[in-house]
C-alpha cells in the first residue's frame, strides 16, 4: 500500500511587466476618475446648475467641454501609451503625466464643503496613492546593462 501525502500546490507568480503594471493603474485611475464625476451628479444643486449651464463656476461651452475631455482622454491614452511607447520614453510621460494630474486631483476639492469630506477625501486619496504607485512605478524602472556596440576587444591590443 503506497501513502500519498498532498502538498499544497502554490499558485505561480510570475513578474508583471512594468507596462502592464502602468497601463493597468492608468486604467483604475480613468475609472475612479470618470465615476468621481459621475457620482459627483448626485450632489443636490448639481444637475440645476447644468441645466443653467454652468459646471462648476465655469459657463458651459465648447472651450469648457474640450478641456474636460481632454483632462479624461489623457488618462486613456496613458493605457495605450503605457503599452506601446519604448522603455525610455514610457518611463518620462508616466513620471511627467503623473506628476502634472496629482495637483490636478488635489484641486477638485477646492470649494467644496466639509460635508464632502468623506467623498472628496476618499475619491482624491485613491486617485493620488494610483498616482503614487505609477510613480514609484516608472521611477524604479529595471535597467538592464548597456551592450557595448561592436565585437568586444577582449585582450587584443593594435
Amino acid at each position: 500500500m503506497t501513502v500519498r501525502t498532498k502538498t499544497p500546490n502554490l499558485l505561480d507568480n510570475p513578474p508583471i511587466p512594468v507596462q502592464v503594471k502602468l497601463a493597468a493603474a492608468w486604467t483604475s485611475f480613468m475609472f475612479l476618475y470618470i465615476y468621481v464625476d459621475y457620482f459627483h451628479l448626485y450632489k443636490p444643486g448639481t444637475v440645476d446648475d447644468i441645466r443653467a449651464g454652468v459646471v462648476f463656476e465655469f459657463d458651459v461651452s465648447p472651450t469648457l467641454l474640450t478641456m474636460m475631455l481632454t483632462s479624461v482622454a489623457i488618462p486613456a491614452l496613458m493605457v495605450m501609451l503605457s503599452m506601446t511607447l519604448p522603455a525610455r520614453v514610457n518611463r518620462a510621460t508616466n513620471l511627467v503625466v503623473a506628476l502634472l494630474y496629482i495637483p490636478y486631483s488635489v484641486v477638485n476639492a477646492v470649494g467644496e464643503s466639509w460635508d464632502w469630506a468623506s467623498f472628496y477625501g476618499l475619491s482624491i486619496g485613491i486617485e493620488v496613492l494610483l498616482l503614487a504607485f505609477i510613480l514609484r512605478s516608472a521611477w524604479t524602472w529595471p535597467r538592464t546593462p548597456a551592450v557595448a556596440a561592436g565585437p568586444a576587444m577582449t585582450g587584443l591590443r593594435q
